[in-house]
């Protein structure tokens, strides 16, 4: 007993110096020999040692710097033991040698690992130990300081100079430990890199495999401080992170993995109820209950922690005021606080990391889940959901559900901490709290309002911005014509409209947020003073711990209450996201109504086949009464006039169309050919085999068969060439000879070709259809949709369709003795091949038939040879190619470039930037001269409460008073800080948006060819949410909580200064963890930023092309690649999310350790020089400066993060723009062109500064009044010329004069505006029949009646109930081709130009319709100069002038006349060979 006794004794009378003396002496001897063991282990690293080496090894000279002053450290400490020991032992104890042997053991062996290289291993010991060192320096420098301070000091003076010595050396300890920690993550990743290269010893090399993230395969403990990341980080630091660097998703976090489980959580779902309508909520919730579990158990911990620090907080004023419960409580408190706000940030970081994991997989399951159901949407389903808001429910909705995945916790942990808050305030105040309790819940019902109008204004701001998106993807991918009519300024009016109803409700937002804050900042000073006047009133005095600890926990309510309004918000945003997706995952679906079944006899039967696109309407079926038998190996030709349903007739083949009734059979494998060719973005090749592997004895004999191995042959990259976004770059007989190739090479089984020769000129369409539809597909089943009836004669069956039936079927003689439909079809033709014969009248060219019986007769190779050697547009140099067409390789560049990003730190520049775009410096000055009145203020507050809570010269009134009266003051300035925040925020983001549309109205025709659209779209979406909402807030939450940062270290360090000596070395570690984590953190989010345009492009490119990928059967194809797109940016998420948890949870252990710190220098300084009060304003403040100082380098952080998006869209404010649109001083009379006399003088055009020249030298003059007719082969510049005619490319040598006057000297909108046209495209918009014929609004409706009529769509329109207010869906998807193309004509009749340009304005029409619009033409516009492109030679027989090109060469330009009389002009060969196609008439 007596000895249990002594050691109570012994124990009690331990100091702080006496156990950190035993922790030191200890700790060294642990890390010596673990040190020691390893190194023992380990073999050395010879010096010529390959691999990376630290440039902190060695060669460092402060690296050999420390060493030595490590050395002199201990030899300092063994020479001073030595000396107390053995000459003054009187003055020292055996345990201050032991102490100094063991420091000058440690320090000397401390500087040796300085100066030998280690394996990575030791080096992670060393680093510990070095730690280690710099933490017991510390200790010891703040101990030993504080007692020279008090005054009683008692140890020896040469032991305390060394101590505070050494402790600069320990800092230098510490950086090597640090930098040397990341250096070894830099030679790992380095060294992981490279194995994924290495040749194996044979001399092959491995195959390449994907870098797998670390998370797959961490430790525990790794997963838990995130030390899985640091190779990346380190990599990042080292240099900036490419694409590759980074690491790709495991297979649990892939998007195919999340979609899998939620499609089977849906039909779980149907399967349980098939009468219920499945919801996306619970399916989703069946998926993730698991993990949003675990993240539920980290939020909860989280919650109970933050409760703990007004406890803490309690017992510390208490114990710094003289209440002891026992001995050593002061270390018991700093202890605990450490360990508490350390497992509150670690639980924190879980929680929001785990989340963001459970979002990112949702919202990357859900993507992948409406990629595949758009591909299953039925008509019915196509027409309810548009192609703009399948696009917004990817980059809108499923971005917000996955964001909700983090605020779903925020829903109960918020009530949870007001229960918990509440409790601590009864425990501190009693009846008090429900004083407080009660403003509690009057601020919630204040909330409730203004919560209210936040949802109704964020569901109005919701729809304005999808309204925009979906007219802006409409207007741009129709950019063309709307610069060809000149129609820019009316739309950029309607985009800016557009703009501005969704600014008057983004403006409402953000007021309302900035009242929101006034209700943030002064709830708890109106609940703490009113609570504390009830407290007094019922008989209690006001003390530090009641006052600070009521203060901590009403600084516990303020979050939640300002949530409130936030989650509410939010919540009503995820329910209308929840109920689009649903809605449109519960849409109408393709019903299987083709039987696919072998038959050796018949192709395709049908047997009364009733069809409509309207299934339930009472609307006369589309196609009715169908029956239908296509023998194998038959060649059927649908012909009919516009709109009599021969698409249709395809659709029903392939199943797209509802069947109303009937049967429909199919057998073998479909292939087809779309009227408006669908091309993929990518090259030649990859459309052409459309993810098949290349047989090149395939690939070349369909190449061949569609006529394109000269063209490829041409390009600079061959077949390698990368085609624009919709085939921006490729001429439409290019494009469809692409994707007629693609066909051929499929090897399929039946063949639905639907009109693919409208684009092509008579040669070219009669060389595909022998030896693509006759040679190639010769043991094909083959339906071919056409206008062009010269090819019907070679078919087994024809089919006339009229109004949805087939009006007649049979042979091609047959049919003609049966008259009717075919024979008006027949005569039409005969009648417009007929002109050429009255030419003048007296020109008539005749064919003997001997020489058109020749040439059909003779063999395939003689035929292709007699064509080749009439054509002159032919390359020279193709037919001598028989080599395979691979990339050429030359000095040149792909039409679409890798997408601009910054790269590296942009300073301050990009800021100042954004307040300079916003004009918004006075604004910025001021609110940051508010904020800084405001945390004056609140310091100024807090401050009174310390130093007159024990004042008894002050009443308690006075002391609720004046910290009332200072709070409200402040409260006022921050509202007013918040409302210059969002003055400047909504200026920034009006100005940067107006800027944007200009400079990309602007924009010439060039930039939009060679830009996928879905990188515009990007900036004018997401890039501009961003700044209309979190760059703004990031600006004013810097600002403030930078200032509430200094406010926090001048509080601490006025109560205990000596905490300097750790805050200033840990806020320059802070500062260095900031920019560590920036350097990778911006370029991954600046990656980010460019993988999801191609996101949405592979969306848009999806929707229209649809019906092809299933007619090829290529839905998984396109499934597995729409899953790498959407996991490329997945992965930046994921490492960028989990980046910024890596930096958060670093930053809060440095804070704990300066509270910590803090509280411990309160414990040991003297009680007389620390009041309970200033205790209480030092840990209120302490407990404060975790969350604000890491709420500080987030937004930082964020800031940078987000401050790219400002970056991307000054990008595209950057477009070098065309020419201007009026030049005053320069301007034609309102009159011109008077004539309409086009001269072009040595003309040449390329489209970008070294191409090869397009147009080469073009001189001759379109007289006034003219019809001149423009003829060449496919791709021989006829679109390039009127291209010129328009200036969408500028000429790169000569001129063109309109009446005398250089186009180029006059302003584009004067040029574009006095000219029509009616393009090859045709383009219409969403809205009605009449916003699409007068889109300026200037016509009345009898005139656009009048139009309609002339142009063969009165009758259509006339017969829907809204007539002229009938509507047009996206792209007039809801008229054909032919109707498309008739109401460009009806515009171009209300326009009424002098010049009128029609460019392939017929090619999708049938002939009878076509020959009433050339005499419309003729009549309507015969004082008009009309210049037609055109591949069907009698739609411009009867020009007056002829313009025949080869190559961009003028090859000839004279009348008819004299052209037909010369049998060796291009014409005349033209003529021929048109002909010849249709001699069988005769």
């Amino acid at each position: 007993m007596e000895t249990m006794s002594a050691m109570a004794s012994t124990m009690a009378a331990l100091t702080l110096g006496d156990i950190q003396y035993v922790i030191a002496c200890f700790g060294h001897l642990l890390c010596l020999v673990i040190f020691l063991i390893f190194l023992s282990m380990s073999k050395r690293i010879p010096s010529n040692a390959g691999g990376l080496e630290s440039p902190l090894e060695v060669t460092s000279v402060w690296r050999k710097v420390t060493a030595v002053l490590s050395g002199i450290v201990g030899l300092a400490n063994l020479v001073v033991g030595v000396y107390l020991y053995v000459i003054a032992p009187t003055i020292a104890t055996h345990e201050d040698f032991i102490y100094c042997l063991v420091q000058g053991v440690a320090w000397i062996t401390i500087a040796i690992s300085l100066r030998i290289r280690l394996q990575n291993t030791s080096k992670k010991v060393a680093y510990i130990w070095w730690i280690f060192t710099f933490l017991l320096s510390t200790v010891a420098a703040v101990n030993s300081l504080t007692k020279l301070y008090k005054g009683s000091m008692t140890d020896n003076p040469i032991k305390v100079f060394l101590t505070v010595a050494s402790w600069p050396v320990a800092c230098l300890l510490f950086a090597f430990a640090i930098r040397g920690a990341r250096q070894t993550s830099t030679e790992r990743c380095a060294r992981h890199s490279g194995e994924l290269t290495e040749p194996l010893l044979n001399g092959q090399n491995r195959t390449k495999e994907r870098l797998k993230t670390p998370y797959a395969n961490a430790s525990p403990l790794s997963r838990l401080l995130f030390t899985w990341l640091d190779p990346l980080l380190a990599l990042g630091k080292k240099r900036p992170l490419q694409m590759n660097d980074v690491p790709h998703l495991s297979e649990d976090l892939q998007a195919q993995t999340a979609a899998a489980k939620f499609l089977q959580a849906w039909e779980a779902q149907k399967e349980r109820n098939p009468e219920k309508q499945q919801s996306v909520f619970w399916a989703l919730a069946a998926v993730y209950w698991k993990p949003m579990g675990v993240n539920a158990f980290c939020a909860l911990g989280k919650t109970l922690a933050l409760a703990f620090g007004p406890l803490i907080l309690q017992l510390f004023i208490r114990y710094e005021s003289g209440e002891r419960l026992f001995e050593y409580e002061g270390y018991a408190l700093v202890a605990a606080l450490f360990l508490c706000k350390i497992l509150e940030s670690v639980l924190q970081r879980h929680w929001y990391a785990g989340s963001r994991v459970v979002g990112m997989k949702l919202r990357t399951g859900l993507i992948a889940t409406i990629y595949q159901k758009q591909l299953r949407l039925s008509s019915t389903g196509r027409a309810t959901h548009a192609a703009g808001e399948i696009v917004n429910y990817v980059s809108v909705d499923c971005y917000r559900l996955g964001e909700f995945a983090w605020y779903f916790h925020q829903i109960w942990t918020t009530p949870l901490s007001l229960i918990i808050a509440s409790v601590i305030l009864f425990y501190t105040l009693g009846l008090a709290t429900f004083a407080g309790l009660a403003m509690v819940g009057m601020t919630i019902v204040l909330n409730i309002p203004l919560a209210r109008a936040l949802q109704r204004y964020q569901v109005k701001l919701m729809g304005a911005q999808d309204e925009r998106i979906r007219a802006s993807t409409e207007i741009l991918n129709s950019i063309k014509i709307i610069k060809l009519q000149a129609w820019e300024d009316q739309f950029q009016a309607r985009m800016m409209k557009l703009r501005e109803n969704e600014f008057h409700w983004l403006s409402n937002v953000n007021k309302t947020r900035s009242f929101g804050t006034i209700l943030f900042w002064m709830t708890p000073v109106l609940i703490s003073s009113i609570t504390f006047g009830v407290y007094v009133l019922l008989g209690h005095r006001l003390t530090p711990a009641v006052v600070f600890t009521a203060l901590s926990a009403f600084r516990i309510i303020q979050d939640p209450v300002r949530l409130v309004p936030e989650l509410l918000a939010v919540s009503i945003q995820v329910q209308v996201s929840l109920g689009r997706i649903g809605r449109f995952l519960n849409g109408d679906e393709l019903d299987n109504c083709v039987e696919r079944d072998h038959d050796d006899a018949y192709a395709v039967r049908m047997q009364d086949a009733t069809l409509t696109w309207q299934p339930g309407d009472k609307v006369k079926p589309t196609l009715r009464s169908i029956n239908l038998d296509v023998k194998q190996g038959d060649r059927v030709a649908v012909c009919g006039a516009v709109g009599s349903g021969k698409s249709t007739l395809l659709y029903s083949i392939m199943g797209e169309i509802p069947k109303v009734s009937g049967q429909i059979m199919v057998s073998g494998r479909l292939a087809y050919v779309a009227q408006t060719a669908w091309i993929q973005s990518g090259t030649i090749q990859d459309n052409i085999l459309f993810g098949l592997p290349l047989d090149y004895t395939r690939y070349r004999s369909a190449l061949k068969a569609c006529a394109l191995d000269q063209d490829i042959a041409q390009f600079p990259f061959g077949d390698q060439t990368e085609i624009g976004e919709r085939g921006i770059n490729m001429s439409g007989g290019q494009k469809q000879r692409i994707q007629l190739a693609r066909a051929v090479y499929a090897d399929a089984d039946v063949y639905l070709l639907d009109d693919p020769f409208s684009a092509l000129d008579a040669h070219t369409a009669a060389i595909l259809f022998k030896d693509c539809v006759m040679g190639a597909l010769k043991e094909k089943t083959v339906i071919l949709v056409t206008h062009q009836v010269e090819f019907l004669h070679a078919v087994d069956l024809i089919l006339v369709m009229e109004g949805g039936e087939i009006a007649q079927s049979g042979k091609y003689y047959a049919l003609l003795e049966e008259g009717r439909g075919f024979k008006q079809l027949i005569n039409a033709h005969e009648d417009a091949m007929g002109t050429v014969h009255h030419q003048n009248n007296e020109v008539k060219v005749e064919l003997e038939k001997k020489e058109v019986n020749d040439m059909l007769c003779r063999s395939e190779s003689e035929t292709q040879k007699m064509l080749v050697a009439l054509s002159q547009s032919r390359s020279r140099r193709g037919s001598q190619r028989e080599r395979e067409p691979v990339p050429v390789i030359l000095p040149a560049t792909q039409l679409t470039q890798q997408e601009e990003r910054e790269v590296g730190d942009q300073g301050w520049s990009i800021y100042l930037q954004y307040v300079r775009v916003a004009k918004g410096w006075i604004m910025w000055w001021a609110g940051f001269i508010c904020q800084g009145i405001f945390v004056l203020a609140n310091i100024a507050a807090n401050y009174w409460l310390a130093t007159r809570v024990n004042d008894p010269g002050t009443s308690d009134a006075s002391l609720i008073g004046v910290y009332a009266s200072l709070s409200i003051m402040s409260g006022i300035f921050v509202f007013l800080r918040s409302r210059f925040s969002v003055l400047l925020g909504l200026r920034a983001s009006s100005n940067f948006f107006r800027s944007l549309i200009v400079c990309l109205f602007r924009a010439p025709m060039s930039f939009f060819d060679s830009t996928p659209m879905g990188r515009i779209i990007s900036r004018i979406s997401s890039d501009m949410q961003l700044l209309d909402i979190d760059v703004p807030l990031g600006f004013g939450f810097v600002s403030q909580v930078g200032l509430e940062i200094a406010g926090v270290i001048v509080i601490i360090a006025v109560v205990t200064y000596q905490v300097l000596l750790v805050v200033i070395p840990l806020l320059i570690v802070v500062r260095w963890l900031q920019r560590y984590y920036l350097a990778s953190a911006r370029e991954l989010m600046r990656m980010n930023g460019t993988t999801k345009a191609p996101i949405v492009n592979n969306f848009s490119e999806t929707i229209s092309g649809a019906m092809t990928i299933r007619a090829f059967e290529k839905i998984s194809q396109f499934q597995r690649k729409n899953l790498e797109l959407v996991d490329a940016d997945a992965r930046l998420f994921f490492h960028t999310f989990v980046a910024y948890e890596w930096l958060v949870l670093r930053l809060e252990t440095l804070c704990a350790i300066i509270l910590a710190t803090s509280a411990l220098l309160m414990v040991l300084l003297p009680s007389d020089d620390v009041s309970g009060g200033f205790a209480g304003l030092s840990l209120i403040y302490g407990l404060t400066l975790n969350g604000v100082l890491v709420f500080f380098i987030q937004f930082i952080c964020q800031l940078a993060n987000n401050i790219v998006s400002v970056e991307r869209v000054q990008q595209y404010m950057k477009i070098k723009s065309e020419s201007p649109a009026i030049i005053e001083g320069s301007r034609p009379s309102p009159n011109w062109p008077v004539k309409g006399k086009v001269e072009l003088q040595n003309l040449q055009i390329r489209y970008r500064p070294g191409a090869p020249l397009v147009l080469k030298g073009i001189t001759c003059t379109f007289e006034g009044s003219q019809r001149v007719g423009v003829v060449g082969r496919t791709g021989s510049g006829k679109t390039t010329l009127i291209s010129a005619l328009f200036r969408l490319v500028e000429p790169a040598g000569g001129r063109i004069l309109i009446d005398g006057l250089d186009i180029t000297t006059i302003g584009l909108r004067d040029l574009r505006s006095r000219l029509g046209i009616i393009p090859q495209e045709p383009t219409l918009f969403r809205g009605t029949v009449r916003s699409n014929l007068d889109p300026l609004g200037d016509h009345d409706d009898h005139q656009i009646w009048e139009a309609l009529k002339k142009c063969q769509l009165a009758d259509i329109v006339q017969s829907m109930p809204e007539k002229l207010d009938a509507p047009v869906t996206d792209e007039g998807g809801n008229w054909s081709v032919g109707q498309r193309q008739l109401f460009c004509l009806g515009r171009a009749l209300l326009k009424h130009s002098r010049i009128l340009v029609l460019d392939e304005a017929t090619a999708s029409i049938d002939s009878t319709t076509d020959a009433i619009i050339q005499k419309l033409i003729r009549y309507d516009f015969q004082d008009c100069t009309v210049v037609t492109v055109a591949h069907r030679i009698p739609t411009v027989v009867d020009s007056d002038m002829v313009l025949a090109l080869t190559d961009g060469v003028l090859a000839e330009y004279d009348s008819p006349f004299k052209l037909l009389e010369n049998p060796e002009s291009l014409f005349t060969k033209l003529v021929k060979e048109y002909w010849k196609n249709t001699q069988h008439l005769e």
